[in-house]
């Protein structure tokens, strides 16, 4: 059994007339393009401790199947703003699971896409530990209703925002939670 024991963040972006390589630049930008990546759904596993990307790529070898949860966008339409975050929210309570959150689209700034993405993770968070918000209200409020609960500790974003390239190139931005052994 496989259980990730570290993770780090990371993000990039890309540009190239090939629509793929516009993507392979975008993880050589965020350091990870000699990884096979497999992209996984959003539980940030219990006693999982978040370390920096020169510590974690220090434990990955080219050509490993490396485990992440990958939230990317990408356009050929020039000027055209493209955004990628990813977003975890932490159980107070040791050993609990959490969760990560994907987002990406269109018009967005870079914090606006990271906030979103963060409200994502603190909310699926909020609803497995019993937390009652109102999901019309803004993430500010229930931010503070989670932390007043007590029961979520901290919640985070990597994000990475582009205007789509001139010159009938394509663009693609990248953020990554990436999982360690």
């Amino acid at each position: 059994m496989y259980v990730p024991r570290y993770m780090f963040f990371t993000k990039g972006e890309g540009v190239d007339k090939e629509k793929l390589a516009s993507f392979e630049n975008a993880l050589r930008n965020a350091r990870i393009a000699h990884l096979n990546i497999v992209t996984v759904s959003s539980i940030f596993p219990p006693h999982c401790h978040i370390i920096d990307i020169e510590e974690g790529l220090q434990h990955l070898e080219p050509g490993e199947i490396t485990h992440c949860v990958l939230a990317k966008e990408e356009s050929q339409e020039p000027g055209r703003r493209i955004v990628a975050s990813v977003g975890l929210a932490l159980p107070a309570e040791h050993g609990r699971y959490g969760y990560l959150s994907e987002h990406h689209g269109y018009g967005m700034t870079e914090i606006g896409a990271g906030e979103y993405a963060e409200d994502l993770a603190a909310s699926m968070l909020a609803t497995t530990l019993g937390i009652e918000f109102d999901a019309d209200k803004d993430y500010d409020e229930r931010r503070n209703i989670y932390e007043m609960s007590g029961k979520i500790v901290e919640s985070q974003h990597i994000s990475q925002a582009s205007l789509g390239a001139e010159g009938n190139l394509w663009t693609t931005v990248i953020a990554a939670a990436i999982f360690v052994k």
